[in-house]
């Protein structure tokens, strides 16, 4: 037989079931919300994980189509990724993708659906950036500069901002803008990395215009 429990264990007992009465129910709450935060966050990275493997393999239905020259092929499975993946990379890499196959087979006007619908939905801003300058690109094909503009213009990551410029003052050229075009080529080749290649090219076209952009940042340096 069990023997009684003695005086400071029944006084411990006491305690904690008072203890329980007051906060049993607050405890039991948290511990349901927490339990119930993490089976949802485990939800969310399964969903999550799932959704890349099905865009992933989708993707490759895109790059695929795209490669093979099956056009009607990766008219449907680009369509498929972007109606039901648009939040993931793969997306919008199949969305540029397909701009650049559209542009090549004489089909720009859904090149540029492809690219807008980029520039409006990508969550990259580099994804976004890189639509906008082949977008511009195209614009300027039709001689829409003013919406070149717009999108050279646009907000974009640092990075591309000599690539921006570079492109500004392509425009400016076609516009009989020297001046202007001078001054988007000098800010594009101080942007540039010393040794990147892309800026011996506007070094060239500063050149042509009679600008020397080595004399130009000497200058500034000393203001």
């Amino acid at each position: 037989m069990a023997s009684p429990l003695d005086l400071e264990e029944q006084e411990q007992l006491d305690e904690l079931k008072h203890f329980w009465k007051r906060w049993g129910d607050l405890i039991t709450w948290l511990l349901i919300a927490v339990l119930g935060g993490y089976a949802a966050w485990i939800g969310w990275q399964s969903y999550t994980a799932k959704q890349s493997t099905q865009a992933a393999a989708l993707y490759d239905t895109v790059e695929r189509s795209a490669i093979g020259g099956d056009i009607a092929l990766l008219d449907r499975s680009v369509g498929d990724i972007k109606d039901k993946f648009a939040s993931t990379t793969y997306a919008q890499q199949a969305a540029l993708l397909a701009a650049r196959v559209y542009n090549d087979r004489d089909r720009k006007a859904d090149a540029k659906v492809q690219l807008s619908w980029v520039i409006d939905k990508a969550s990259d801003e580099g994804y976004q950036a890189l639509a906008r300058l082949r977008l511009a690109a195209l614009l300027v094909e039709d001689k829409a500069f003013d919406e070149a503009r717009k999108q050279l213009t646009a907000k974009t990551p640092e990075a591309f901002a000599p690539l921006m410029s570079d492109r500004l003052g392509d425009l400016a050229m076609l516009q009989a803008q020297p001046a202007e075009a001078v001054q988007h080529y000098k800010n594009a080749w101080k942007g540039f990395e010393p040794n990147a290649e892309y800026r011996r090219l506007v070094a060239v076209k500063l050149a042509a215009l009679g600008a020397d952009p080595e004399e130009a940042a000497a200058l500034e340096s000393k203001k």
